[in-house]
């Protein structure tokens, strides 16, 4: 394929299935060695069985790769540290760190209970923070490394009944946005992806439920991008080749962005930014803001769940 990564080290969390997977398989075929980090649980996070990650680590192998298993839980602290351990340990660095692992427990926000809150918090926002926090030790140290993240439409656009996942997929835009500024001078560049793929998570969503996501997605993508939506069918796979991009040499200028990454479109999201503003040089009041809001700061605005006639 390639040796973009050649003679580089990854740890790819939940890389046993879907996304990680074609990450870890391509960043291997371009050189890297990578450790396979997947606990092996349901979507939902509950059980556990290893041998996602053993067959990947297995596939890497019979393709010449070099890979290795790890199986520690992304959301515990000191687990996080141990695979980063594992890395500089068997391989000796640790150049590319990949935010992938996650769950899902989709509720609507009245029916949402605070263990589903927490456990997607903590799986998908706290596992990219202790992935990163540890690795950025090393990397600092080395003055290199990349770090790329799983952000989502979810959290960037919104999506219903994933109040948890959107918010802990904001969040990691956020943090992607933070640390890149911390780690930036270090020679270590931190980005985020928001894959739109099918994978075993969006195949637990209604075919109802899908459409009014689409739908909601769509709408708050730019007109640009919307006449470009090549295929209908968007793989896991297609995740990989720019996530191998980030991690090379050649995108060393590149920190603190957000992608979305859907078939055959890459796009760069732009960040948070004024669309329009009133001013005016004492303090507004309630009256004031009720009469020029329609005509200014109002106009076009989109309501993504308007209220039902009754």
């Amino acid at each position: 394929m390639g040796n973009r990564l050649k003679n580089k080290v990854a740890v790819v969390t939940g890389a046993g299935r879907g996304i990680g997977r074609g990450i870890a398989l391509l960043m291997a075929e371009e050189g890297a060695a990578v450790v396979v980090n997947d606990l092996g649980v349901s979507v939902d996070g509950r059980g556990g069985d290893t041998s996602a990650a053993d067959e990947t680590v297995a596939e890497i192998a019979a393709r010449g790769g070099r890979a290795l298993v790890n199986h520690d839980d992304v959301s515990s602290f000191a687990a996080a540290a141990h695979i980063v351990e594992t890395a500089v340990k068997e391989f000796g660095r640790l150049d590319i760190l990949v935010n992938n692992a996650g769950i899902l427990r989709d509720r609507m926000i009245f029916n949402m209970s605070e263990e589903e809150w927490d456990a997607v918090i903590r799986v998908h926002l706290k596992g990219a923070f202790n992935c990163s926090r540890h690795a950025s030790v090393q990397m600092r140290e080395q003055k290199a490394g990349r770090i790329i993240s799983m952000s989502s439409t979810s959290g960037l656009y919104g999506n219903v009944g994933q109040a948890n996942y959107g918010a802990a997929k904001d969040g990691i835009a956020g943090l992607t946005r933070v640390i890149s500024r911390d780690l930036g001078k270090y020679g270590i560049t931190v980005n985020a992806i928001a894959p739109a793929a099918a994978t075993r998570m969006t195949a637990t969503v209604s075919d109802e439920a899908r459409q009014k996501r689409s739908q909601a997605g769509v709408a708050g993508m730019g007109a640009e991008a919307r006449s470009l939506l090549p295929r209908p069918q968007r793989e896991a796979e297609d995740v990989a080749p720019f996530a191998v991009y980030l991690a090379s040499d050649a995108a060393a200028g590149i920190n603190g962005q957000t992608f979305v990454v859907m078939g055959g479109i890459i796009s760069l999201l732009n960040y948070p930014a004024p669309v329009r503003t009133i001013t005016k040089a004492s303090r507004w009041t309630p009256e004031e803001i009720a009469a020029l809001f329609p005509s200014t700061l109002g106009m076009e605005l989109f309501n993504p769940a308007p209220a039902r006639e009754s």
